[in-house]
Formats: C-alpha cells, structure tokens, sequence
C-alpha cells in the first residue's frame, strides 16, 4: 500500500472513541510489509487536542494528495482506494514508458467493431486471460463456456 504514497498524515483526538479507523490505518502503515514496500514514504502522525474529527491524509507519488474523513470510513475501505489509485498510477506509468499516450482514447468505431479473436455462436465463448500482479499472480487461460460447462485452467502462485 506505501509503495504508491509518498506521505501520510493522520490525525486524531486520542480521547475521541471514533479513532478506531485511524489507528487500524495507522497500524496498517507501521507494519513491516508496508515499510519494506516503501521505506521513503513519511508516516506523520499529528495527536490534536480539540474536537477536530479524525482524518487520513495521503499524498500520492505523483503529487496527488487525497483526504480521508477517519471517522465514516472504514481503514479497509481507505487501503482498498489507495491500491486501486496505485494500480491505475502503476498503469499510466507503463503506458508512458512504453511511449503511448495516456490516457488511452479508443475511437467511437473501433468500440463497435466486432472483435475476430472471440466467437459467439449460442452459447459458445472461448477466450484466454492473463493477469498479473506484484503480490500474487494468477493465470487463467482458455476459459470455454459451452452450453453452460465451463472449462478452466487456473494456477496461484502467492509470492513473498
């Protein structure tokens, strides 16, 4: 998760009952894993003395800075928007080292067009996935839909 932020701020009444989000979050940030993925990442963690509701603040590795009302939302919730974020940056970053433009426009035709790789005929799809991760990877390919039997091959291969 701290791979994709260059700064954390969290802040919180240590006498309000509603900093259950922030200190999960907090707990989340200062955990080996997360460190490792991002030793240069800033964890500020500011204890207020007013009635001030409890707030995430991340700042993203492109500039972006996102804040979190702590009090309503859920550290999950918060991780799971930061990952999704990281992946869309990790994405854009590919695609502008590869040299193309981002974000990808894909003209109004070519989205109409039918595609020759995939055959619909009734009830049968064939089509093949390959999805990677850092963390984990999962490979499915050819995945046949025919006639409602659906035939998969599928390996998961958790790294450390």
């Amino acid at each position: 998760m701290l791979k994709f932020l260059s700064k954390v701020r969290i802040e919180f009444n240590a006498l309000d009952p509603r900093i259950a989000s922030c200190m999960e979050f907090l707990a989340q940030c200062n955990a080996r894993k997360a460190k490792e993925s991002n030793p240069s990442c800033q964890v500020q963690v500011k204890r207020r003395t007013d009635d001030f509701p409890p707030r995430i603040t991340v700042t993203f590795v492109n500039g972006v800075e996102e804040t979190f009302d702590a009090t309503s939302t859920p550290a999950q919730k918060i991780r799971n928007l930061i990952l999704e974020k990281g992946q869309f940056l990790e994405t854009e970053h590919m695609f502008r080292e590869a040299g193309e433009k981002w974000p990808v426009v894909i003209p109004e035709e070519e989205l109409r067009q039918t595609f020759l790789g995939i055959k619909v005929i009734g009830y049968l799809f064939s089509c093949s996935i390959l999805f990677l991760k850092r963390a984990w990877k999962m490979v499915v390919v050819d995945m046949i839909l025919m006639d409602n039997v659906v035939s998969t091959w599928c390996a998961k291969n958790f790294l450390r």
